[in-house]
């Protein structure tokens, strides 16, 4: 009778522990209303236009200026690139242009599309998301458009210091008041995933950071109004130093956001904008100096009919999407964007990238 009693006491005993176990573990509990395990799995991207596929062409219905929206997702985009089983929905929320408001939970008012972290947790109820891929920040205080817009006004300018001698300084005061902007954003998306039951670790939060569009291997031929009006400091400027540092504070953001963290900085280099054939482009991954001429003769588009320039063109993206997808389905924290031999792209684990670098 006794030897009864210590086993169901030893039972109870297991039992009460794997209780505890499930209640303090990472996993979700049976209680929940939804359980996201049993929905549909998905991939989800937010951000700005790195991830909607601006440059890419073949915009998504609804994204090309319709009801003044200009999100420009395209077929093209790195999401559509990813090599995923058929089950898995693919979904771009991302829009070309976004600052990191337009991710957070209360974005400023007047946008077609309204808060991405938002939509986002409606769609964690409808699916076992297992990814959620973020690119955000260039167009915060870094302003990276109105800094190409900047280098080109001192390329036409001709000035000897050009656009990088007040950017040396500034850039990276710009960086740190992003910083807490992306966390911000990204605190937003943990807060909608927790929203639908989701824990830290049921699903991946990858942080990309950016690849330099242009670098100083232009074309000299090039080097003007027909493709990368920059003086060729500027060029080395943006490839060298402010793409790099955008790309450390961002890693800086990931970490504190629990985040994982892809580095493209150096994804683009030897195929930047004008360093392919002169003629055709063959080799570039990034757009030109793009004027969409018809768009000129529109009045309500003509503010956008340069939309395009300098971001990855579809190869770009593909190359983008290929990175991404190899880096999704590791558990490492950290990798960066390298090319092989052949110059495809590969998500390089950062202790290789650091082997490599000094063997």
């Amino acid at each position: 009778m006794r030897a009864h009693k210590s086993k169901t006491t030893i039972l109870l005993l297991v039992s009460t522990v794997l209780a505890l176990a499930v209640l303090i573990s990472d996993q979700y509990l049976p209680g929940l209303p939804l359980q996201p395990k049993q929905l549909p799995a998905a991939v989800v991207t937010l951000g700005d236009s790195t991830l909607s596929g601006e440059g890419g062409g073949r915009y998504e219905a609804g994204t090309n200026g319709e009801q003044d929206n200009w999100c420009h997702r395209s077929a093209a985009a790195p999401i559509n690139q990813l090599r995923l089983p058929p089950e898995v929905t693919r979904i771009n929320l991302a829009c070309s242009g976004a600052r990191t408001d337009l991710i957070g939970a209360n974005p400023e008012p007047g946008h077609a599309e309204g808060s991405q972290s938002r939509r986002l947790a409606e769609l964690a109820q409808q699916y076992r998301i297992t990814d959620v891929v973020v690119q955000i920040g260039a167009n915060d205080d870094p302003g990276f458009t109105d800094v190409v817009n900047q280098c080109v006004e001192a390329w036409v300018r001709q000035t000897p210091e050009g656009c990088a001698a007040s950017l040396r300084t500034a850039w990276p005061q710009r960086v740190e008041r992003m910083k807490p902007k992306v966390l911000g954003a990204l605190n937003d998306i943990r807060a909608a995933m927790d929203s639908a039951g989701y824990t830290p670790s049921s699903y991946s939060l990858i942080v990309q950071s950016y690849a330099s569009p242009v670098g100083p291997g232009v074309k000299p031929e090039l080097q003007d109004l027909s493709g990368c009006p920059f003086l060729t400091g500027d060029l080395e400027w943006i490839r060298g130093t402010g793409v790099p540092q955008l790309s450390a504070g961002l890693q800086d953001v990931a970490r504190q956001a629990n985040a994982r963290f892809l580095d493209l900085s150096r994804a683009g280099i030897g195929h930047e904008a004008c360093t392919g054939n002169p003629k055709t482009a063959d080799g570039e991954w990034f757009t030109r100096l793009t004027v969409d001429w018809a768009s000129l003769q529109d009045e309500q588009r003509a503010a956008h009919a340069m939309q395009e320039s300098f971001h990855a063109n579809a190869t770009g993206h593909a190359q983008l999407g290929r990175c991404l997808g190899e880096f999704m389905v590791t558990e490492d924290p950290k990798a960066l964007c390298l090319p092989d031999e052949q110059d495809n792209l590969h998500a390089v684990p950062e202790h290789a990238a650091a082997a490599q670098a000094h063997p």
